[in-house]
């Protein structure tokens, strides 16, 4: 989904208290793939140049192969571990790394253990719909 859909998220300003974001929902398609398990994301906050979201995934879930064409994100994981792949080069992540996925590199991930981490994606970008 491109910058027309990203316009349809709502713009946050000033500060979003724990547990007043937007809900969560079980992801159904991600960067145009079919869900391969359960992952569950939650926007967060929405400017003008970046999204951020929360994203939740049980053990085993593969995202494959993809490239971001119009943004870039980065990853923060706050819990789990995961196999991640990047432009061919794999890293085993856990709590406390973060990471880049920038435009036009493809990558992939398995998840390990479950794992919760943030996402910020510039420009803001929805690439994801619901179940």
């Amino acid at each position: 989904m491109g910058a027309d859909e990203s316009r349809r998220l709502q713009k946050t300003t000033g500060f979003v208290a724990r547990g007043a974001a937007t809900p969560k929902v079980r992801m159904g398609v991600l960067e145009g793939h079919p869900s391969a398990g359960h992952v569950d994301l939650k926007p967060l906050l929405v400017g003008d140049d970046m999204l951020m979201v929360e994203i939740f995934e049980k053990a085993g879930v593969r995202v494959p192969e993809h490239t971001h064409d119009d943004h870039e994100s980065v990853v923060y994981l706050i819990r789990g571990r995961m196999r991640l792949v990047i432009g061919g080069d794999e890293f085993i992540v856990e709590a406390g790394d973060a990471w880049i996925h920038p435009r036009g590199v493809p990558h992939w991930s398995e998840t390990l253990e479950d794992c919760l981490a943030v996402e910020i994606k510039s420009p803001p970008r929805k690439t994801w719909s619901e179940a």
